[in-house]
């Protein structure tokens, strides 16, 4: 099997001809109408999210990808997850795998997908399990506390998360450590029309029990807190309570004590109230305005959950506190002062608690041994943005992405120009658009623009964003990418569309307008040493952790850092560690602003294309070779093309290759050989080789087929032949034993009439000479009767006789006496 088998539209877009936006976005597009959500720039994949359920990533598919080549199978996020985690396993290679995009695209569930990926492939076992469960459950605990929803996504990730997980020799993982960047934390106090606060607010009100949520001095009611937009406070299709289950579910799993979790909701709990705190000027004697809290039960519920005195913060709302040197002065705060402080506290309590529960988690899931471990990085960050009003959230965003922007073009071309030297083919210059000069024009420490504000929020005097913007027309006037109607180019005077509180970067992924207003501030995030002493003061250990600062003893006079510098130093040591490990790029896409399944909006994927800088990747994979191969599965898949290799090759790959490439008559300039590759030039070459296997394939279908019904024809015959003679021997085998049994019966039959006719005549025997004996008996008793008879007779007569003669004789003698 093969990328190229069964494919629709093309798979692999450095194949595309011809190459433009309109035939990269119709590719696109027509793979996705199929349901074809990924495709490959070489080794990039582009991830189209459906806004739908697919049925690809079931476990029969992980089995599917798993230990097969790149190219072997149609592309998949699978696909890149297996090829990095086999060169991590047995290449010894540490990985890092990029997924980038805007808010919407599926950056959050794709490195979910690579992180579920690689816990299926990696070994068993009860520690390595527990290991891997524990990696993936920090997601949901992440996303609770770091996502929101926006207009563009239900569950946007309102911070950048890189992952290194880590690995023994074996494959196994061992542990992780996570890192965040710039957490959102100005959601937590204001979010755009239509979006809501970070997820974790809304599940603890939905799905705590009545009992939790008292202990938190909380309401179920979200209009209760000011702090939360109600026009959005319900989304559609997700259940917060059931999520909160969840969420606590995999704290405990990740290694949460109990303590630690109710700590944690208490804090949540705490910033909820906070936006609560209202505030009504006062007069004082000395014509100073001064700010008093309207309503002190919410201050006081907050001091309860906290264990901070209640007049401590009540004074740090009221009161500033300014230190030089050895002098203090102390100023009341206005009404709009105070309500900064109360939002400035509010945001660094929960921006802190984010960075301490990342900290926690990395303390569960660092691997325990001091073993040499592999490693393999998942970036997950946020996408260039170009929103109506850009503010200096995504001035930093866009930032991150020119910095990944060119450390994506140097990888790739640093890989392309390795593989040409390592399989021995000459390397030509590749001239593309290097984005150097504008990360310089953000970043140079004497005339960047993080170092402009950074010069302007440091400086004595009264500062604000127009001053800012000022010195910036002043430095950067000339620079290409620059522009400002304030500054000394005289071609942007009259550019209408650009207004006087504004400054325009052009990006490589477009021209992105900057409203100044905030920059100061936000660069700032100041928070006043009477709140962070005031948390310091709390008796709850967690909150007190949160501010070490705070501590009277180790007070720090020295500004705390900007939160520009914070984050160009943390994206310097970002792309310093991506440097050091073989990257896997996952570019998302989002088809439409709707959310919606099967719609696919051209001109929101183009611009998307365009500031992805996708079809430059293609002309930097196609400048030199547009498609390399190795010998054997090359020669395997078009030995069919030529007499000499059909259909076995005796020889090495490459001589069959060679021989292959002769009989074709491939122009000798369309193709390069390596040591363990073939090289074609044009992708039109491809498809020729791809066409005339095609045909070749269909003549060889229908040789298949004529043989194989010739062999099915007589196979049925012989089959046939066989059942007649096995018929036949089996009916004469039954007609013999039919005609044995009725021979048998009819013996039994025959058998039975003589047995009977004997017994009858025996019968009649026995019979006549029991009567003759019968008779016999008769006559002889008749005849011993008429014996007896005669004798008595006889007798009787002859005792008459006697009598008579003695009568006689009596007489006789009486007569004669």
């Amino acid at each position: 099997t093969s990328l190229l088998d069964n494919m629709i539209g093309v798979g692999d877009m450095v194949l595309l001809e011809p190459l433009d936006e309109d035939s990269f976005i119709n590719n696109l597009k027509k793979r996705f109408d199929h349901s074809e959500v990924y495709t490959y720039i070489g080794s990039v994949v582009i991830s189209i999210n459906p806004y739908r359920s697919l049925p690809i990533y079931t476990p029969e598919k992980v089995e599917e990808y798993r230990n097969r080549n790149f190219y072997e199978l149609s592309p998949h996020i699978f696909a890149l997850s297996d090829e990095a985690y086999r060169s991590l396993r047995d290449q010894d290679k540490d990985q890092c795998i990029l997924i980038t995009g805007e808010s919407g695209a599926g950056k959050t569930e794709a490195s979910k997908l690579v992180m579920s990926y690689v816990a299926a492939v990696c070994g068993k076992g009860a520690e390595v399990n527990q290991v891997k469960e524990q990696l993936l459950q920090s997601n949901p605990v992440l996303e609770a506390f770091g996502n929101a929803k926006t207009v563009r996504n239900d569950n946007s990730s309102r911070f950048g998360k890189y992952m290194d997980i880590e690995f023994d020799f074996k494959g196994d993982p061992l542990g992780g450590v996570i890192s965040n960047y710039l957490l959102e934390k100005s959601r937590v106090v204001k979010q755009p029309r239509g979006e809501r606060n970070f997820h974790i607010f809304y599940q603890i009100l939905s799905g705590a029990s009545e009992d939790f949520l008292c202990k938190l001095k909380l309401e179920r009611d979200f209009s209760r807190y000011n702090y939360l937009g109600l026009d959005s406070a319900k989304v559609n299709g997700v259940d917060d309570a059931a999520n909160f289950r969840t969420v606590r579910n995999a704290m405990q799993i990740v290694g949460f004590m109990d303590h630690e979790t109710q700590s944690v909701f208490e804090v949540v709990a705490a910033v909820l109230k906070l936006g609560n705190i209202e505030f009504k000027p006062e007069s004082r004697v000395n014509g100073l305005d001064e700010s008093k809290i309207k309503d002190k039960n919410e201050l006081k519920e907050i001091c309860e959950l906290t264990g901070i005195d209640q007049s401590v913060l009540e004074r740090a709302f009221s009161f500033r506190t300014v230190e030089a040197k050895q002098e203090k002065v102390s100023t009341t705060l206005n009404v709009a002062q105070a309500y900064y402080a109360r939002d400035a506290l509010a945001k660094n309590l929960y921006s802190r608690l984010f960075s301490w529960l990342v900290t926690r988690i990395n303390e569960s899931i660092k691997a325990q041994t001091k073993v040499r471990k592999k490693v393999m990085g998942v970036l997950d960050i946020y996408g260039f943005e170009i929103f109506e009003d850009n503010s200096f959230e995504q001035f930093i965003i866009n930032y991150c992405n020119e910095k990944l922007q060119q450390i994506f073009i140097e990888l790739t071309l640093k890989e392309e120009q390795e593989e040409y030297i390592r399989e021995g083919i000459e390397w030509t210059h590749i001239e593309y658009f290097n984005n150097a000069i504008i990360c310089d024009l953000i970043e140079n420490n004497q005339t960047g623009i993080l170092a402009m504000l950074d010069e302007e929020c440091l400086r004595p005097g009264t500062v604000t964003d127009d001053t800012f913007l000022e010195k910036l027309n002043q430095v950067c006037a000339t620079h290409q990418h620059f522009e400002s109607r304030m500054s000394k180019c005289s071609r942007f005077l009259n550019d209408t569309s650009l207004p006087h509180s504004c400054f325009r970067i052009q990006h490589y992924a477009g021209k992105v307008m900057y409203q100044v207003e905030g920059f100061v501030d936000k660069n700032n995030d100041l928070l006043y040493r009477d709140l962070s002493q005031a948390m310091w003061k709390a008796s709850h250990s967690l909150i007190k952790a949160l501010f070490p600062e705070g501590n009277p003893a180790k007070i720090n006079l020295k500004r705390p850092p900007t939160a520009g510098s914070q984050f160009k130093a943390s994206v310097a040591t970002l792309m310093k560690n991506l440097q050091t490990k073989n990257p896997n790029y996952i570019r998302c896409i989002k088809p439409n602003d709707k959310k919606a399944a099967h719609i696919f909006n051209d001109a929101l994927v183009c611009h998307q294309i365009r500031y992805l800088g996708l079809l430059e990747n293609v002309r930097v994979r196609r400048a030199g070779y547009a498609f390399r191969q190795a010998y054997e599965p090359c020669l395997e898949r078009y030995k069919m093309l030529c007499k000499q290799t059909w259909p076995h090759w005796r020889g090495p790959a490459r001589a069959g290759v060679e021989v292959l490439f002769n009989e074709l008559e491939i122009p000798e300039e369309e193709f390069s050989f390596g040591r363990s590759k073939i090289f074609i030039r044009n992708p039109r070459t491809l498809f020729k080789l791809e066409d005339l296997r095609k045909q070749r394939l269909e003549d060889l279908a229908t040789l298949i087929e004529k043989i194989y019904r010739g062999w099915k024809c007589r196979t049925r015959f012989l089959l046939m032949k066989k059942s007649q003679i096995v018929i036949a021997s089996w009916y004469r085998r039954y007609a013999q034993q039919k005609k044995y049994q009725k021979i048998k019966r009819s013996a039994i039959i025959v058998q039975s009439y003589i047995r009977g006719w004997k017994a009858r005549k025996l019968l009649r025997e026995l019979k006549h000479q029991k009567r003759c004996n019968e008779a016999a008996t008769v006559i002889a008793a008749y005849w011993h009767g008429t014996q007896a008879r005669r004798e008595l007779k006889r007798l009787k007569e002859e005792a008459r006789r006697k009598h008579a003669v003695a009568v006689i004789w009596a007489y006789w003698l009486g007569l004669k006496v």
